[in-house]
């Protein structure tokens, strides 16, 4: 049982890493990717708890889980670079997008990821509102840019 863990986890891992390798080659607002890649000047743990701080910060928010991926491929004796993400959401926004399409719900709630490039680089990335609306055929909803607006600001930790 715990054999079949640790190769779940593994391999579960290699994806993750798969995803960073990607995203590093990415601009910073690829919507071919779906994901919007900012770099940050600061170390690691800086930017993670400035990120968490600004979503913490807005009322109309609610942190749903934080994930530790290195920490978690450590526990099988795996080495990952830093990398930390951050699921969080408002219900009623992410509502008005699933009555539209409920398969956005594989998108939601909302996720950032703070990691560190193999470079050493410090990266922050999410998954384009804009990109969700045209993966999911989602209507045009005033909502996606206000939801674009609030984690462009919420990722600026400069």
């Amino acid at each position: 049982m715990i054999y079949k863990f640790k190769s779940q986890f593994a391999f579960f891992a290699l994806l993750i890493s798969a995803f960073i390798s990607s995203a590093q080659d990415k601009s910073s607002n690829d919507l071919a990717s779906g994901l919007i890649v900012k770099t940050s000047t600061l170390d690691f743990n800086t930017t993670y708890e400035k990120t968490k701080t600004n979503i913490e910060a807005n009322p109309n928010l609610k942190i749903i889980l934080e994930l530790d991926h290195s920490k978690n491929a450590a526990s099988v004796d795996l080495d990952l670079r830093p990398t930390r993400i951050i699921l969080f959401g408002n219900p009623k926004i992410g509502t008005v997008l699933m009555k539209d399409n409920q398969s956005v719900s594989i998108d939601l709630p909302q996720k950032i990821i703070v990691f560190e490039s193999e470079s050493g680089e410090v990266k922050i990335a999410y998954n384009d509102p804009y990109y969700l609306k045209s993966r999911h055929e989602l209507k045009d909803h005033k909502v996606l840019e206000k939801v674009s607006q609030v984690l462009d600001k919420m990722t600026e930790v400069d």
